[in-house]
């Protein structure tokens, strides 16, 4: 069922604590962690506590869950100073985008300059 935590999910493992993480943030809807391959010398995930497959799918279910995912990126960016320099919130959706793990999550990016377009 959406919103459930799924037992084959990377990320719902992380927010059970049954697979340890770098939490650098935690609210009561979500958490942020250090990605384990950065891309960037800032690079942070941000995560709903609950199951979503993607962005777009949690937006629809809780919109106000997916507002706190977009606000701890901003905190996160503070927190690790890239907020005055520019940071990038990213949201894959699909394989086709770079997706490998189905539970929405944004990738907070900074610490370099940032080309664009990306990819």
């Amino acid at each position: 069922m959406a919103g459930e935590p799924q037992t084959d999910c990377l990320f719902c493992k992380i927010v059970s604590g049954d697979i340890p993480a770098t939490i650098v943030r935690e609210s009561d809807t979500t958490v942020a962690f250090r990605d384990i391959n950065p891309q960037a010398p800032t690079h942070v995930l941000v995560i709903p506590k609950v199951h979503y497959p993607d962005a777009a799918t949690l937006a629809a279910a809780e919109p106000q869950i997916a507002a706190d995912v977009l606000r701890e990126a901003g905190a996160v960016a503070a927190d690790e100073k890239v907020d005055g320099s520019g940071y990038r919130i990213i949201l894959n959706t699909g394989s086709g985008a770079g997706q490998t793990v189905f539970h929405a999550h944004a990738h907070v990016l900074g610490g370099r300059g940032l080309q664009w377009p990306p990819g």
